[in-house]
C-alpha cells in the first residue's frame, strides 16, 4: 500500500504558507520552512510497518500546482494525509474535491487543530474519507492504514483507535473522543532521509548555525491552559519521551547528518529532574561541544542554576511567550505568570549566557490604546536593554476550538467568520483601537531593529563569521515581517 504524507501547493500572492505543524498560520514574504515533526513520525511509523511511504511537501519543495497534480495522478496513491489550519481549510476542501475527481480510489485523510475542533464541518464540506482528531495522529494514521490493508479497503471501524471520523451508509460516524494514551517512546526514530530533512535545514530564522533541524521531546505544553493556543485542542495533556531517547536521537543527528543546531518543538520543554538528566547527558556524551540546542520554555519555571546548566549543556536560544505587558490580560488568558517574575526569568536566562526570544501579541478585544502602548514599550525596552536577543510580534487570532474563540462567539467580538481572514494579516476581533492601529503596533515593535542601541548590542555580540551570517538572515526576517504587516 502506498501512503503519501502531503502538503499540496497553496499558491497565493500573500506569500509562502507557513503550514507544517505550526501553532499559528501565516503567509510569509520571507520563506520559512519548519520541519513537521508529527507528520515525520507518521511517515517513519508507517514505513516501519511495511508501507511504501512518500513524503510530498510541495510547499517546501516549491512545486507548482500542476507538478503536484501530475505526481498525484502518476503515483496512484492509496492513502494521502493532509494537515490543515483554519485559514486554508476551505482551500483544502477544494483540493480534496479535485483529488477525488482525479482518483476516486485514493483514501483522503485530514488532520490538524481545525478539524479536531470541527470534524463534522470538514466531513460535510468535502468528500474526505477520514478525519483524525487529536495531536497523536501519527498513531491514528498507522492504525487506519493497517486496518485498510488488512481488510482490503473496508476496515472494521470497531478496531480503529478513538478519535477517527468516517462515513458509513451516507452518514458521519466516529470512533469516539480521541485519547492521548500512546507511549511516545515506542515510536521509531524519525527517518530523516525519508522525510527530506534538508528541505527544512536552512530557511528558518531560528538557526544561528547551519544545517539545523528539529526534535520533539514532548507533546505539547505542560501548562496547556492558555485560552488562545490552538494546540490545547490537540494536546489537552502532556506526554514526554525519556531523556535518553532524545539524547540518542541527537547523537544520530550529529554523527550521521552533521547537524549543527537543533530546535526542539515541544510547546514547553520538560523541566525538573527530566531537564537536569537530559543536560547532564548532553555534557557526559560530549554533545554540548558539537551542537547548539534551542527550545520553547515558560517563564517562572527555572532557577538561575537551571539556566546555567542548560547553557553548559549546549542550549543557546530559548523562546518565551510574554504575550502582553498587562497583568489583567495575562490573567484573563490564563498565562499563570506575573509580569515582574517573567522579566526576571528573562534576565536570568540572559545572565546565564542564553539568548532569550520573546513573543508578544496585539489585538486583544479588551485592550485599549494605553494598554497596547504598554506592550509596545515593554517589547522595545526588552530588546534595547538586551534582556532578550530577539522578539516576535503577531496579531492575536482566536482559532476555532480554543476558549478564546468561544468567548468571541459569546460576546459578538468577531469582525469576520471568513476563515481565510484568520491568517494574522489583520485582526479578526473587535478592538477599541481598530485594525490599522493594531498593525501599526506590530510594525512599531519590529522597527526597534533599526534602533542604534539595539544595533550596537547586536554588533558587539558578534563573535564569528557564523554570527555575521545569522545577523544577515535575521535582518531579512525583520524586513519580511514588516512586509507581512504592511497596510
Amino acid at each position: 500500500m502506498k501512503v503519501s504524507i502531503a502538503y499540496p501547493p497553496l499558491e497565493s500572492e500573500k506569500g509562502v504558507a507557513l503550514l507544517g505543524q505550526n501553532r499559528q498560520f501565516q503567509w510569509f514574504n520571507s520563506p520559512t520552512y519548519i520541519y513537521p515533526m508529527v507528520p515525520a513520525y507518521a511517515a517513519t511509523l508507517l514505513q516501519s510497518k511495511g508501507f511504501e511511504v512518500l513524503w510530498n511537501d510541495a510547499i517546501a519543495e516549491e512545486w507548482t500546482t500542476r507538478q503536484f497534480d501530475e505526481f498525484f495522478v502518476q503515483e496512484k496513491i492509496d492513502v494521502m494525509m493532509l494537515e490543515t489550519k483554519t485559514p486554508v481549510v476551505r482551500s483544502h476542501w477544494e483540493l480534496i474535491r479535485k483529488y477525488k475527481r482525479l482518483n476516486p480510489d485514493t483514501v483522503l485523510v485530514m488532520v490538524g487543530d481545525h478539524v479536531t475542533a470541527f470534524p463534522e464541518e470538514t466531513m460535510e464540506n468535502c468528500p474526505v474519507d477520514y478525519v483524525l482528531t487529536g495531536g497523536n495522529y501519527d498513531f491514528l494514521l498507522a492504525s487506519l492504514c493497517e486496518a485498510l490493508r488488512d481488510s482490503g479497503g473496508k476496515p472494521d471501524t470497531a478496531k480503529l483507535q478513538p478519535g477517527i471520523y468516517y462515513r458509513k451508509d451516507g452518514e458521519i460516524h466516529s470512533t469516539g473522543p480521541f485519547v492521548l494514551n500512546q507511549d511516545l517512546n515506542q515510536l521509531p526514530m524519525i527517518d530523516r532521509d525519508l522525510t527530506k530533512w534538508k528541505l527544512y535545514s536552512e530557511k528558518n530564522g531560528n538557526y544561528s548555525k547551519l544545517p539545523g533541524t528539529y526534535t520533539m521531546a514532548a507533546r505539547d505544553c505542560w501548562h496547556h491552559k492558555c485560552t488562545f493556543c490552538s494546540w490545547t485542542t490537540l494536546y489537552p495533556q502532556y506526554l514526554m519521551r525519556t531523556p535518553e531517547k532524545l539524547l540518542d536521537e541527537i547523537g544520530v543527528l550529529i554523527e550521521k547528518y552533521g547537524v549543527k543546531e537543533i530546535m526542539d518543538d515541544s510547546g514547553a520543554f520538560p523541566i525538573g529532574e527530566w531537564l537536569r538528566t537530559f543536560c547532564r547527558g548532553m555534557i557526559d556524551r560530549g554533545y554540548n561541544r558539537k551542537v547548539i540546542l534551542d527550545c520553547n520554555m515558560r517563564f517562572c519555571a527555572l532557577t538561575l542554576e537551571d539556566y546555567k546548566l542548560m547553557k553548559e549543556a549546549g542550549f543557546r536560544f530559548v523562546l518565551f511567550g510574554l504575550e502582553s505587558a498587562n497583568q489583567s490580560t495575562l490573567d484573563r488568558i490564563v498565562k499563570g505568570e506575573k509580569i515582574e517574575e517573567m522579566l526576571e526569568s528573562c534576565r536570568m536566562a540572559k545572565k546565564a549566557g542564553l539568548s532569550p526570544h520573546i513573543t508578544i501579541m496585539f489585538g486583544y478585544p479588551w485592550e485599549d490604546e494605553k494598554e497596547v502602548a504598554n506592550t509596545v514599550c515593554l517589547g522595545r525596552t526588552i530588546l534595547k536593554k538586551g534582556w532578550a536577543h530577539t522578539l516576535q510580534a503577531t496579531v492575536l487570532i482566536p482559532y476555532p476550538g480554543t476558549p478564546l474563540y468561544q468567548e468571541c462567539k459569546e460576546n459578538g467580538w468577531l469582525l469576520t467568520e471568513n476563515y481565510e481572514d484568520f491568517d494574522q494579516r489583520m485582526p479578526v476581533m473587535k478592538t477599541p483601537m481598530g485594525s490599522e492601529k493594531i498593525k501599526e503596533a506590530v510594525q512599531s515593535v519590529y522597527k526597534v531593529a533599526f534602533n542604534p542601541e539595539f544595533l550596537f548590542r547586536r554588533i558587539i555580540g558578534i563573535r564569528s563569521w557564523a554570527d555575521v551570517k545569522f545577523f544577515g538572515r535575521a535582518a531579512r526576517q525583520v524586513m519580511g515581517h514588516l512586509l507581512d504587516f504592511k497596510k
